[in-house]
């Protein structure tokens, strides 16, 4: 079916995972290996990007946003032009090549002409609701409730969308979500806690972990008697996408920093947990008591800045307040396009939570203790 059954585009998407084990892991051999294969998936679009003839962007078409559509008049469409999740998946990989090109000291002519071509992609945009559009028109609608969130893409699982640096957009992800509800299959139910968690509200999070465990015995929404993931007959997306949602909760590495507890429910007063990796080849042990961190251990694998952000305020020899970017390579932010902003769009301002921010020099093979 074209609503589901039309997406080449893919690639983009499964690049992004071979980039993101270089960023944990620091293994160049790995990325040297596997760095042809997302020059091709770069290359395919290159050659496969088209030039929207109203602004003079360059779009994916045809497009869709997965299994979803928008109400064209009396009709029900799903293959568009310019998807914004395509258009996330299209500026996260070029911006992933010319960075592992970079690393691996090649391809600077291509990396240039995909600099420029990244130029050309249309920048996300803010529609009259206060969402983030789906689509390049503004068809979002306030009471749809599909399953699908695909156009939170660049929240996640990219890494396009921050709190501290686009909060407009952060805001306006927040508010589709919203529209979209709670109620899903259970693998939406998955993805939705991760994105809960990247938006920084635990609670939120934690009740749809909940919502997600609830046994069902037929239809989807929740998970069966023998722990499979509620949306017949099976999708383990449901299952890992929930562990992977509660690790979001207790840890981030994604936006600049190692963000710790950045999404911890009121009901996980204390607790602790250990052997949580972050991008930089840095693995993280922690105790809090009273929401607030009383023991922090640290293993760098790699060395280099450790940057970390928290809800609290510290004060130990080892740590230093941060200035300035991230020196460490495995941390770099995405310089995005300034959001279009629809006018008449609802201006929302969002509730961030004050956080602290420190740097601290580690060795490879060292382990620190922070107390």
């Amino acid at each position: 079916g074209a609503s589901w059954g039309l997406w080449p585009h893919s690639n983009a998407w499964l690049s992004q995972h071979l980039w993101e084990h270089y960023l944990y892991s620091g293994d160049k051999a790995i990325l040297k290996e596997y760095y042809p294969i997302m020059k091709g998936a770069a290359t395919y679009f290159v050659d496969a990007l088209q030039k929207e003839p109203e602004h003079g962007w360059l779009i994916v078409s045809p497009s869709i946003s997965p299994e979803h559509e928008y109400i064209d008049g009396k009709n029900q469409v799903s293959v568009t032009a310019g998807a914004t999740m395509d258009n996330q998946l299209v500026f996260g990989l070029f911006t992933d090549v010319i960075k592992a090109a970079a690393e691996l000291h090649v391809d600077k002519d291509f990396t240039d002409s995909l600099v420029n071509y990244q130029s050309q992609l249309p920048p996300m945009q803010i529609g009259k609701h206060g969402q983030l559009q789906e689509w390049l028109e503004d068809f979002d609608r306030t009471d749809d409730h599909h399953r699908h969130v695909s156009h939170l893409y660049g929240l996640f699982p990219g890494n396009q969308i921050s709190p501290f640096r686009q909060p407009q957009l952060f805001a306006a992800v927040k508010r589709s979500l919203e529209y979209r509800g709670d109620v899903s299959t259970g693998w939406s139910m998955a993805w939705k806690i991760n994105l809960w968690a990247r938006l920084l509200d635990g609670n939120h999070a934690y009740k749809l972990i909940k919502d997600q465990i609830k046994p069902v015995t037929g239809g989807s929404g929740g998970t069966y008697p023998n722990l499979f993931d509620a949306h017949p007959p099976f999708q383990i997306d449901g299952n890992f996408g929930c562990t992977s949602g509660i690790a979001e909760m207790l840890l981030q590495s994604h936006d600049g920093a190692i963000y710790l507890l950045p999404a911890l429910p009121d009901d996980w007063k204390d607790g602790s947990v250990s052997g949580l990796m972050a991008r930089g080849g840095f693995k993280i042990d922690m105790t809090w008591a009273g929401h607030k961190i009383v023991k922090l251990v640290i293993h760098s694998s790699l060395g280099g800045n450790c940057r970390l952000r928290l809800n609290q305020q510290m004060t130990n020899k080892l740590l230093a307040a941060a200035n300035g970017s991230n020196k460490n390579r495995f941390y770099q932010v995405m310089d995005l396009k300034t959001p279009i902003v629809k006018p008449g769009s609802e201006s929302i301002a969002p509730s961030l939570p004050k956080t602290w921010v420190y740097d601290m020099p580690t060795a490879p093979g060292k382990t620190y203790i922070i107390e």
